[in-house]
C-alpha cells in the first residue's frame, strides 16, 4: 500500500533520465538521480504530486532514452543505482511527492550482444539457452536460415569470410568489424578458421536487405528483440526489481510502454495490476483510433494521453479555414490531406511497409497460418497470394490492434468487405480466419503484424508526408479530420470523466513530433488562410523549394520554431537541420534511413539556409510577429483547461516556459531549472492584469499552471471524483470561449459547480472582429474567485472584465478560493 501520508495523484512531472555518456556534446546533459533530487524542491512549489521517470533499469551507457534496456534487473548505475533512487525517492517524500517509473515490458536492447547476457548466451547455446525461452525465436528449419537465430548483420553477401577471432571479457570471440558474437563451447577445432567455427553455431548471420530475421523485434527496430511476457518465468524475472521497489516503497505507479508489442496486452496488463496492487497508479501507452475506445474492462487506470493531446490541440483549430489549407496542400502537395487522402495513403503505406520492413514478421505469420490451420481448407492458395492477401489485411486493420474485447468485430468487418470486393481472395481469407480461429500462434503474430504495420505506417511515414497542417500529426492525431468541434470536445471530457478519471492526459511527450507551443503557432495559421497562402507564394517566390510538397511540409514546422526576433542563432539552424534530415527520411520519399540520398539532402539544408539568411527571412519573421500574440494565448489557454479538465495532467519537462522543440532528441535537450525556479520564486500572490502577455509569455504560462496545479492538490476531490460541466459564454464572441467546469462530487445541481476554467479561442480573429463587445459569460450563484489576477466576480460578467487583458480564467467559488485556505 502506498503511504497513506503521501499526497493523491493530482499532476505528473516527465523527467528524461540519461547517464553522463549519453550525450558527447554536451547538448543533451546527465540527469540522473541525484539531479532530479536537486529540482524536488521546486517541482513541489510548482504543484506536482509526482515526479514521472523515464526507463530507469540499465540501459547501454549512451543511451539518451533508455527504452533499449539491457538489464531489467538492475536500476541503472549510470543514473546512480538503486540507493540512488532511494535518495531521491526520500527526498520526494520529505516535500509530499511520489515517484512514477515508465517501464518497458516488450522488449530488450540487443544492438551490442555482449552488453545484453540474456541474448549473448542465446547466441552462445541456442535453443539449449536458460534464457532462450524470453525470446520470441523462430527455429523452424523453414524460417529462411536454416532452423538458426538469423540476424541482419552483414553488409554484403558472403561477408562471412570477414570474419575473425578475438577475445571479450576472458573469452574469444567471433568479429565482423565492430560486432562481436560468442562462441559455444567446444565448438572449435585445433585447425578450424572463422569460418568453419561460425558454421557450428546456432545463429546465422544475413546480409540485412535480404529481409530474414528469425526473432520478433519491436516494430522494425533489428536493434529491440521482444520479450515473451507470457511466459511466467519470463514476467517473475523481469518484474523482480519492481516488486522489490513497491515493496520497499519507492514507487507510486508505473507507465507501461507499447503494451500492444505483447503477445496477449489484456493478460499482461492483470498481471501487472495484481504486482502493483490496487492503489498505485497504472497507466498503460496504448495509441487509439479517434473513435476506438479503451476496453473499460482494462484494470488500468487508462491511457497516457495521445488522445487527450488529439482533443485539446484540435478544439483551438479555426475549422472554417479547412478547405482553404486543403487546397493550398493540393497545389504544393499534390493532395487535399483530407480524410479520404489520409484513409488512402495510411492503407498503402502500410501495405508498402508490410511488403518491406515488416516482410519477415509477414513471412512468419505466413508460416504460422499454414501450421495452425488444422483442415484441408487453403491448401489450393499459394504461398504468393497467402503473402499478398495477409499484406492487404493487415493494412486495413484500423486499429494497431483488433483482438480486445472491446474491438470483437473489427477483424470480422475488414475481411467480409475484403472478400466483397475482391472474390480472388476468398480462399486465402478463409484460410486466414481458419487459422485465428485455431487461437494458437498465427492470432497472436497477426495482432502483433497489426500493430508494427500501423506504426510504421502511419505514425513514422504518414505522419512525415502528410501537410495540410502538420500540428495535426502526432502520435493518436488524425490529420484527416480538420480540427475538434466544442460539442465533440465537452463529450469526450465527459466521457473521461465518468469512465477513466484517472487516466493520463497530455500536450507533451519525448515522443511527439513538435512540441506543444511550436503546434499552437501552426494552428494559429488556421485563423489566416488567405495570408498564409500569399506568404507561401511570396516565401516560394524567393526560395523554390527543391521539391514543393517537402517544401510545404517544412516551413510550417520552421514557422513553429522561428524566433520572434528574427535572429536564427547557429543552434536553431543546427537543430533545423537535423530536423529535416530526419523527417525526409522518415518520409522515405526521395531518401531514407538506409539509402541516403545526399545530394537531395543536401539541397534541402542549402534551401533552409537561403530561408533563414536571404530576403526570405525578414518575411517570415513579420509572420511569425503576428502569429506570437495568438501562440501564447493559446498555449496558456489550453493548458489551463488541461489541468482542470479530467484526467491526470501530465507536464513534460521544461514546458512550463513556452518551448520550441521539435522531434527526438530536440525535445531532450538541457532544462534550464534554475530560470524557472527563479520565475517561480518571483511570483508572489497574484498576477497584475496589465501584464504584458507577449513580452513574458514564460512567466504568464507558468503562472498558469502553477495555479491550476495547487488548486488540484488543495482540492483533489473536485479533480478526481468530481463531475465535468461544459461553460458557455452569450453573445456575439461566444465562439471564442472554451469554458469548462468542475462539480463537487458531494453536491447536485448548479451549486456542485466548483472550478471554471475559461480559454480563449481563434484570438486573431477575434482581434479582427469586434472583440468581446456584447458578449457575456453567467456564473453561478455567489462569489467566485478569479485565482490569476486575485479579482472577484459574480453574476453576469462582461467577457471583456474576464478575457479582455488575459485570455485565460480560473474561476474558484469562493468557498475553494486560495484565500481560504
Amino acid at each position: 500500500m502506498p503511504s497513506s501520508t503521501r499526497r493523491a495523484i493530482t499532476a505528473t512531472y516527465r523527467l528524461q533520465m540519461r547517464g553522463p555518456a549519453a550525450d558527447e556534446s554536451g547538448a543533451q546533459r546527465a540527469f540522473g538521480f541525484a539531479e532530479a533530487e536537486s529540482i524536488v524542491d521546486y517541482l513541489a512549489d510548482l504543484g506536482i504530486s509526482h515526479l514521472y521517470l523515464s526507463p530507469i533499469f540499465t540501459a547501454p551507457v549512451d543511451s539518451s532514452h533508455g527504452y533499449n534496456i539491457i538489464d531489467p534487473t538492475e536500476v541503472n548505475p549510470e543514473l546512480g543505482g538503486l540507493e540512488g533512487l532511494r535518495k531521491l525517492s526520500h527526498k520526494a517524500k520529505s516535500k509530499g511527492l511520489g515517484i512514477i517509473i515508465d517501464i518497458v515490458p516488450n522488449h530488450v536492447g540487443v544492438e551490442k550482444p555482449e552488453l545484453n547476457s540474456w541474448w549473448w548466451d542465446v547466441l552462445k547455446f541456442g535453443k539449449d539457452s536458460e534464457f532462450e525461452p524470453f525470446f520470441d525465436i523462430d527455429w523452424h528449419e523453414d524460417n529462411g536460415a536454416g532452423g538458426k537465430l538469423g540476424l541482419p548483420i552483414l553488409g554484403e553477401p558472403g561477408d562471412e569470410e570477414k570474419l575473425e577471432f578475438s577475445e571479450h571479457n576472458g573469452e574469444e570471440v567471433l568479429t565482423y568489424f565492430d560486432h562481436l558474437f560468442p562462441i559455444r563451447p567446444g565448438t572449435r577445432g585445433p585447425e578450424d578458421s572463422p569460418l568453419d567455427v561460425y558454421r557450428k553455431q546456432s545463429y546465422r548471420l544475413m546480409f540485412w536487405r535480404d529481409g530474414i530475421i528469425s526473432y520478433r523485434r519491436f516494430f522494425s527496430v533489428n536493434e529491440l528483440a521482444g520479450i515473451r511476457q507470457e511466459d511466467a518465468r519470463v514476467f517473475e524475472h523481469t518484474h523482480g526489481i519492481i516488486r522489490q521497489l513497491i515493496a520497499e516503497d519507492l514507487i507510486d505507479g508505473v507507465r507501461v510502454d507499447h503494451p500492444d508489442g505483447l503477445t496477449d496486452p489484456f493478460r499482461y496488463i492483470r498481471q501487472l495490476r495484481d504486482l502493483v496492487g490496487p492503489h498505485r497508479w497504472l497507466v498503460i501507452e496504448k495509441i487509439l483510433g479517434v473513435d476506438e475506445p479503451l476496453d473499460p474492462r482494462l484494470p488500468a487506470d487508462g491511457t497516457t494521453g495521445y488522445d487527450a493531446l488529439r482533443e485539446f490541440d484540435g478544439v483551438f483549430i479555426s475549422r472554417e479555414a479547412e478547405d482553404s489549407f486543403s487546397m493550398l496542400a493540393l497545389q504544393h502537395t499534390g493532395s487535399t490531406w483530407d480524410d479520404t487522402a489520409i484513409r488512402a495513403t495510411e492503407e498503402q503505406l502500410k501495405r508498402e511497409v508490410a511488403k518491406s520492413e515488416l516482410a519477415a514478421e509477414v513471412e512468419r505469420l505466413a508460416r504460422a497460418i499454414r501450421r495452425d490451420n488444422f483442415s484441408t481448407a487453403g491448401s489450393s492458395v499459394s504461398d504468393q497470394l497467402l503473402r499478398d492477401t495477409i499484406v492487404e489485411l493487415v493494412a486495413a486493420i484500423p486499429v494497431y490492434r483488433a483482438d480486445y474485447i472491446s474491438l470483437s468485430r473489427v477483424t470480422a468487418t475488414v475481411v467480409s468487405e475484403m472478400s466483397r470486393r475482391f472474390p480472388s481472395r476468398r480462399d486465402a481469407l478463409d484460410l486466414i480466419v481458419a487459422a485465428l480461429l485455431a487461437n494458437s500462434e498465427a492470432k497472436t503474430r497477426f495482432a502483433q503484424v497489426c500493430g508494427a504495420v500501423m506504426a510504421k505506417g502511419v505514425e513514422d511515414t504518414t505522419f512525415y508526408r502528410a501537410a495540410r497542417l502538420v500540428a495535426l500529426q502526432e502520435v493518436g492525431g488524425d490529420p484527416g479530420r480538420f480540427g475538434v468541434p466544442a460539442a465533440e470536445f465537452h463529450l469526450l471530457q465527459q466521457e473521461r470523466s465518468t469512465l477513466w478519471p484517472l487516466a493520463m492526459t497530455t500536450l507533451s511527450t519525448h515522443d511527439t513530433k513538435r512540441d506543444e507551443d511550436v503546434r499552437a503557432r501552426i494552428i494559429e495559421l488556421t485563423e489566416m488562410p488567405n495570408e498564409f497562402t500569399e506568404f507561401i507564394r511570396r516565401i516560394f517566390a524567393l526560395a523554390p523549394a527543391p521539391d514543393s510538397a517537402t517544401g510545404y511540409f517544412l516551413i510550417q514546422n520552421l514557422l513553429g520554431i522561428w524566433p520572434v526576433d528574427g535572429q536564427v542563432t547557429d543552434t536553431i539552424r543546427t537543430r533545423f537541420h537535423n530536423y529535416i534530415l530526419k523527417a525526409v527520411r522518415e518520409a522515405g520519399l526521395h531518401t531514407s534511413w538506409v539509402d541516403n540520398n545526399t545530394s537531395y539532402e543536401q539541397s534541402l539544408l542549402d534551401w533552409c539556409d537561403n530561408l533563414i539568411d536571404g530576403p526570405a527571412g525578414s518575411q517570415i519573421t513579420e509572420l511569425v510577429k503576428v502569429l506570437h500574440r495568438g501562440q501564447v494565448t493559446i498555449s496558456v489557454g489550453r493548458k489551463l483547461l488541461h489541468i482542470i479538465g479530467p484526467g491526470i495532467p501530465d507536464i513534460y519537462q521544461g514546458t512550463e516556459f513556452i518551448s520550441d522543440s521539435l522531434v527526438d532528441p530536440d525535445n531532450r535537450r538541457f532544462i534550464d531549472y534554475t530560470a524557472r525556479a527563479q520565475t517561480l520564486g518571483a511570483m508572489s500572490g497574484t498576477l497584475d492584469a496589465e501584464v504584458d502577455l507577449c513580452a513574458s509569455p514564460d512567466r504568464y504560462k507558468q503562472k498558469v499552471l502553477t495555479t491550476g496545479l495547487r488548486l488540484r492538490q488543495r482540492h483533489p476531490e473536485i479533480f478526481l471524483e468530481g463531475g465535468y460541466e461544459a461553460a458557455f459564454a452569450e453573445g456575439p464572441a461566444e465562439s471564442h470561449v472554451l469554458g469548462i467546469a468542475r462539480t463537487h462530487p458531494d453536491q447536485e445541481g448548479p451549486e456542485a459547480v466548483s472550478v471554471i476554467a475559461l480559454a480563449t479561442r481563434r484570438p486573431l480573429l477575434l482581434a479582427r472582429r469586434e472583440g468581446w463587445v456584447d458578449t457575456t459569460f453567467t456564473l453561478p450563484p455567489g462569489q467566485w474567485h478569479e485565482e490569476i489576477t486575485g479579482e472577484v466576480f459574480e453574476g453576469t460578467v462582461p467577457m471583456d472584465r474576464l478575457l479582455g487583458t488575459l485570455p485565460a480564467a480560473l474561476l474558484v467559488k469562493s468557498e475553494f478560493a486560495a484565500k481560504n485556505e
